[in-house]
């Protein structure tokens, strides 16, 4: 038997009010990232940074949507409606991102060598697992889906600028044009599960009291932390 324990009403608006900010922060960084790599992918036609750049489209849009569902009095019942606006934006991602990198690959086409790329695939890269971290401990302890889905889109952030610096370098260093796309390709790939597991909903629950042999968190996705 495992008895559920959630944090009292004073911690619960602790914590909205946490989520709330983290969110702000989140949509105002993405948006100022979506402009520089949409502007400088188009500049060096990688469709990599702007497959990055839509990502941070992305992210406003799941961003938004939390900070839709925390507008509310009662969070919870928008948070099935939250999760799948943040898994079809997902989708969307990865169908054009696929599409683009595609389309490069056959078609043979270069992309140039991209400073401002570079620059912001390595300050995101610094960046966001901090502020994904904080928001994920957030959503665990208040116990929301969609706080702790969104929080796993700021750490896909993460990976996808070391997938973007690592292209980027490639195609810069040694000329490997392919290389642009095939990071491009992999941003979809990350883009697709995570978008499954939102759909699904798919984020850790609310912390547990533990009783005989049970966990101290049911689903086990608190061990990490």
């Amino acid at each position: 038997m495992v008895l559920e324990l959630g944090p009292g009403p004073s911690r619960r608006a602790v914590l909205t009010s946490r989520i709330r900010l983290l969110v702000g922060i989140t949509i105002a960084y993405n948006v100022v990232e979506a402009v520089v790599a949409i502007t400088a992918g188009t500049v060096a036609d990688s469709t990599a940074l702007i497959g990055f750049g839509l990502d941070s489209v992305i992210e406003v849009s799941s961003a938004a949507a939390v900070a839709w569902q925390f507008s509310s009095h009662d969070p919870e019942a928008r948070e099935k409606v939250a999760l799948r606006v943040i898994a079809v934006s997902f989708f969307a991602l990865a169908a054009y991102v696929s599409f683009e990198a595609v389309r490069t690959l056959v078609i043979g086409a270069e992309a140039e060598h991209s400073t401002v790329g570079l620059i912001l695939a390595a300050v995101s890269l610094a960046v966001m697992p901090g502020l994904s971290y904080v928001q994920r401990r957030a959503g665990r302890e208040l116990g929301s889906r969609t706080a702790v889905a969104d929080s796993q889109q700021t750490l896909l952030c993460t990976y996808l600028s070391a997938v973007l610096l690592v292209g980027l370098a490639l195609n810069s260093l040694f000329g490997w044009s392919w290389a642009d796309p095939i990071a491009a390709l992999v941003i979809a790939a990350v883009a697709v599960k995570e978008g499954r597991e939102a759909w699904r909903g798919d984020a850790c629950c609310a912390p547990t009291i533990p009783t005989g042999n049970n966990s101290a968190c049911a689903d086990g996705c608190c061990a990490g932390d």
